[in-house]
Protein backbone atom coordinates (compact mmCIF):
# COMPACT_ATOMS: atom_id res chain seq x y z
CA UNK A 1 0.00 0.00 0.00
CA UNK A 2 3.06 2.36 0.32
CA UNK A 3 4.34 1.86 -2.81
CA UNK A 4 1.51 3.49 -4.83
CA UNK A 5 1.99 7.10 -2.51
CA UNK A 6 5.32 6.56 -3.10
CA UNK A 7 5.51 6.63 -7.26
CA UNK A 8 2.59 9.52 -7.06
CA UNK A 9 5.02 10.94 -4.70
CA UNK A 10 7.80 10.72 -7.44
CA UNK A 11 5.38 11.70 -9.79
CA UNK A 12 4.67 14.86 -8.40
CA UNK A 13 8.03 16.21 -7.72
CA UNK A 14 9.01 15.15 -11.57
CA UNK A 15 6.05 17.24 -13.16
CA UNK A 16 6.70 20.32 -10.77
CA UNK A 17 10.89 20.24 -11.61
CA UNK A 18 9.41 20.28 -15.34
CA UNK A 19 7.02 22.84 -15.18
CA UNK A 20 9.65 25.12 -13.36
CA UNK A 21 12.15 24.09 -15.76
CA UNK A 22 10.11 25.40 -18.61
CA UNK A 23 9.32 28.59 -17.44
CA UNK A 24 12.81 29.23 -16.79
CA UNK A 25 13.83 28.48 -20.50
CA UNK A 26 10.72 30.20 -21.88
CA UNK A 27 12.04 33.43 -19.54
CA UNK A 28 14.62 35.82 -21.74
CA UNK A 29 17.76 34.70 -20.78
CA UNK A 30 20.39 36.80 -19.50
CA UNK A 31 24.45 36.24 -18.79
CA UNK A 32 26.77 38.20 -16.52
CA UNK A 33 30.02 38.84 -17.65
CA UNK A 34 32.44 40.57 -15.40
CA UNK A 35 29.25 42.85 -13.77
CA UNK A 36 28.04 43.53 -17.07
CA UNK A 37 24.65 41.68 -17.72
CA UNK A 38 24.37 40.86 -21.23
CA UNK A 39 20.29 40.82 -22.58
CA UNK A 40 19.81 39.35 -25.86
CA UNK A 41 16.48 41.47 -26.63
CA UNK A 42 18.40 44.41 -26.09
CA UNK A 43 21.28 43.55 -28.37
CA UNK A 44 18.75 42.71 -31.27
CA UNK A 45 17.54 45.88 -31.13
CA UNK A 46 20.39 48.14 -31.46
CA UNK A 47 21.68 46.01 -33.95
CA UNK A 48 18.21 46.61 -36.07
CA UNK A 49 18.42 50.45 -35.10
CA UNK A 50 21.60 50.74 -36.32
CA UNK A 51 20.86 48.43 -39.56
CA UNK A 52 18.35 50.83 -40.22
CA UNK A 53 20.44 53.83 -39.16
CA UNK A 54 23.03 52.67 -41.92
CA UNK A 55 20.59 51.94 -44.77
CA UNK A 56 19.40 55.78 -43.93
CA UNK A 57 22.82 56.59 -44.35
CA UNK A 58 23.24 55.14 -48.11
CA UNK A 59 19.95 56.61 -49.32
CA UNK A 60 21.25 59.34 -48.12
CA UNK A 61 24.14 58.86 -50.04
CA UNK A 62 22.76 58.00 -53.04
CA UNK A 63 20.59 61.00 -52.85
CA UNK A 64 23.99 63.23 -52.91
CA UNK A 65 25.31 60.86 -56.08
CA UNK A 66 22.10 61.40 -58.07
CA UNK A 67 22.08 64.90 -57.27
CA UNK A 68 25.51 65.33 -58.32
CA UNK A 69 25.40 63.91 -61.89
CA UNK A 70 22.30 65.98 -62.07
CA UNK A 71 24.43 68.35 -61.85
CA UNK A 72 27.10 67.49 -64.32
CA UNK A 73 24.46 66.82 -66.62
CA UNK A 74 23.16 70.75 -66.45
CA UNK A 75 26.67 71.81 -66.84
CA UNK A 76 27.02 69.36 -70.33
CA UNK A 77 23.54 70.65 -71.32
CA UNK A 78 24.56 74.13 -70.55
CA UNK A 79 28.15 73.74 -72.20
CA UNK A 80 28.34 76.25 -75.46
CA UNK A 81 29.34 74.55 -79.27
CA UNK A 82 32.85 75.54 -79.44
CA UNK A 83 33.05 75.51 -83.05
CA UNK A 84 31.33 78.81 -84.61
CA UNK A 85 30.57 79.09 -88.60
CA UNK A 86 28.89 82.09 -88.16
CA UNK A 87 31.51 84.56 -89.78
CA UNK A 88 32.26 82.53 -92.37
CA UNK A 89 28.86 82.05 -93.60
CA UNK A 90 28.38 86.29 -93.09
CA UNK A 91 31.41 86.59 -95.35
CA UNK A 92 30.11 84.19 -98.38
CA UNK A 93 26.95 86.37 -98.18
CA UNK A 94 28.90 89.86 -98.12
CA UNK A 95 30.92 88.46 -100.99
CA UNK A 96 27.49 87.99 -103.12
CA UNK A 97 26.08 91.07 -102.10
CA UNK A 98 29.52 92.71 -103.66
CA UNK A 99 28.94 90.48 -106.85
CA UNK A 100 25.68 92.27 -107.37
CA UNK A 101 26.40 95.50 -106.54
CA UNK A 102 29.38 95.66 -109.08
CA UNK A 103 26.46 95.63 -111.14
CA UNK A 104 26.97 97.30 -114.49
CA UNK A 105 25.43 99.97 -116.11
CA UNK A 106 21.74 98.97 -115.11
CA UNK A 107 22.00 98.16 -111.34
CA UNK A 108 19.38 96.79 -108.80
CA UNK A 109 17.84 100.01 -108.37
CA UNK A 110 14.27 100.67 -109.45
CA UNK A 111 14.95 104.52 -110.51
CA UNK A 112 17.70 103.94 -112.27
CA UNK A 113 15.83 100.94 -113.67
CA UNK A 114 12.75 103.67 -115.04
CA UNK A 115 15.63 106.57 -116.33
CA UNK A 116 17.18 103.75 -118.71
CA UNK A 117 14.72 102.50 -120.66
CA UNK A 118 13.01 106.02 -120.57
CA UNK A 119 16.63 107.03 -122.35
CA UNK A 120 17.19 104.30 -124.34
CA UNK A 121 14.45 101.58 -124.96
CA UNK A 122 11.02 103.40 -125.10
CA UNK A 123 9.00 106.48 -126.52
CA UNK A 124 11.44 108.88 -127.73
CA UNK A 125 14.53 107.09 -127.85
CA UNK A 126 13.06 104.88 -130.47
CA UNK A 127 11.87 107.67 -132.90
CA UNK A 128 15.07 110.37 -132.20
CA UNK A 129 17.38 111.33 -135.19
CA UNK A 130 19.49 108.30 -136.88
CA UNK A 131 22.79 109.23 -134.89
CA UNK A 132 20.27 108.84 -131.66
CA UNK A 133 18.89 105.71 -132.60
CA UNK A 134 22.18 104.20 -132.88
CA UNK A 135 23.48 105.38 -130.14
CA UNK A 136 20.69 103.93 -127.62
CA UNK A 137 21.54 100.78 -129.97
CA UNK A 138 24.92 100.90 -128.80
CA UNK A 139 23.95 101.36 -125.49
CA UNK A 140 21.61 98.40 -125.07
CA UNK A 141 23.82 95.94 -126.37
CA UNK A 142 26.08 97.21 -124.07
CA UNK A 143 23.80 96.74 -120.97
CA UNK A 144 22.81 93.26 -122.47
CA UNK A 145 26.57 92.11 -122.41
CA UNK A 146 27.12 93.95 -119.43
CA UNK A 147 24.31 92.07 -117.46
CA UNK A 148 25.72 88.90 -118.97
CA UNK A 149 28.86 89.19 -117.68
CA UNK A 150 27.23 90.32 -114.27
CA UNK A 151 25.61 86.89 -114.31
CA UNK A 152 28.80 85.00 -114.85
CA UNK A 153 30.21 86.75 -112.05
CA UNK A 154 27.54 85.94 -109.46
CA UNK A 155 27.58 82.58 -110.78
CA UNK A 156 31.12 82.08 -110.42
CA UNK A 157 30.61 83.28 -106.54
CA UNK A 158 28.16 81.25 -106.15
CA UNK A 159 30.34 77.44 -107.27
CA UNK A 160 33.16 79.35 -104.95
CA UNK A 161 30.90 78.95 -102.29
CA UNK A 162 30.42 75.65 -102.73
CA UNK A 163 33.44 74.22 -100.94
CA UNK A 164 33.41 76.50 -98.16
CA UNK A 165 29.80 75.05 -97.59
CA UNK A 166 30.68 71.19 -97.92
CA UNK A 167 33.22 72.33 -95.39
CA UNK A 168 31.30 73.96 -92.93
CA UNK A 169 28.70 71.19 -93.25
CA UNK A 170 30.91 68.57 -92.61
CA UNK A 171 31.96 70.68 -89.18
CA UNK A 172 28.85 71.41 -88.26
CA UNK A 173 27.95 67.84 -88.62
CA UNK A 174 30.43 66.60 -86.52
CA UNK A 175 30.36 69.28 -83.68
CA UNK A 176 26.61 67.87 -83.58
CA UNK A 177 27.35 64.38 -83.61
CA UNK A 178 30.02 65.24 -80.58
CA UNK A 179 27.67 67.47 -79.13
CA UNK A 180 27.58 66.79 -75.13
CA UNK A 181 24.74 68.80 -74.34
CA UNK A 182 21.25 69.96 -75.67
CA UNK A 183 22.89 73.61 -75.88
CA UNK A 184 25.17 72.29 -78.35
CA UNK A 185 23.07 69.91 -80.57
CA UNK A 186 21.00 73.11 -81.04
CA UNK A 187 23.22 75.60 -81.70
CA UNK A 188 25.18 73.04 -84.14
CA UNK A 189 21.48 72.88 -85.80
CA UNK A 190 21.05 76.44 -85.66
CA UNK A 191 24.09 76.82 -87.51
CA UNK A 192 23.13 74.25 -90.42
CA UNK A 193 20.27 76.45 -90.65
CA UNK A 194 22.20 79.39 -90.77
CA UNK A 195 24.58 77.64 -94.13
CA UNK A 196 21.00 76.64 -95.65
CA UNK A 197 19.75 79.91 -95.25
CA UNK A 198 23.34 81.32 -96.53
CA UNK A 199 23.01 78.95 -99.54
CA UNK A 200 19.17 80.36 -100.61
CA UNK A 201 21.00 83.76 -100.62
CA UNK A 202 23.17 82.61 -103.04
CA UNK A 203 20.25 80.86 -105.35
CA UNK A 204 18.45 84.12 -104.84
CA UNK A 205 21.15 86.23 -106.13
CA UNK A 206 22.31 83.66 -109.21
CA UNK A 207 18.29 83.37 -110.05
CA UNK A 208 18.46 87.52 -109.55
CA UNK A 209 21.33 87.97 -112.12
CA UNK A 210 20.41 85.89 -114.55
CA UNK A 211 16.85 87.26 -114.68
CA UNK A 212 18.39 90.34 -114.94
CA UNK A 213 20.30 89.48 -117.82
CA UNK A 214 17.59 87.90 -119.55
CA UNK A 215 14.96 90.55 -119.17
CA UNK A 216 17.70 93.45 -120.70
CA UNK A 217 18.42 91.03 -123.42
CA UNK A 218 14.76 90.81 -123.92
CA UNK A 219 13.95 94.12 -123.90
CA UNK A 220 17.01 94.99 -126.19
CA UNK A 221 15.89 92.50 -128.87
CA UNK A 222 12.10 94.63 -128.12
CA UNK A 223 13.71 97.69 -128.95
CA UNK A 224 15.70 96.37 -132.05
CA UNK A 225 12.38 95.90 -133.27
CA UNK A 226 10.68 99.46 -132.68
CA UNK A 227 13.49 100.83 -134.28
CA UNK A 228 13.64 98.30 -137.41
CA UNK A 229 9.84 99.58 -138.02
CA UNK A 230 10.44 103.01 -137.49
CA UNK A 231 13.54 102.94 -139.84
CA UNK A 232 11.34 100.97 -142.41
CA UNK A 233 8.55 103.83 -142.11
CA UNK A 234 11.29 106.39 -142.66
CA UNK A 235 12.84 104.59 -145.87
CA UNK A 236 9.21 104.05 -147.34
CA UNK A 237 8.51 107.53 -146.36
CA UNK A 238 5.50 106.73 -144.33
CA UNK A 239 3.70 108.13 -141.06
Amino acid sequence: MKLPHVRRALMAGVLATTSVFGITVASPAHAQFGGIVYDPTNYAQNLLTAARSLEQINNQIRQIQNQAASLVNEARNLASLPFSSLQTLQDQVRETQRLLGEAQRIAYDVQQIDQAFTDRYKGSALTGSNAQMIANANARWEDSVGAFQDSLKVQAGVVGNIDGARTTMEDLVSASQSATGALQASQAGNQLLALQSQQLADLTALVAAQGRAQALDSARQAAEEAEGRERFRRFFGRD
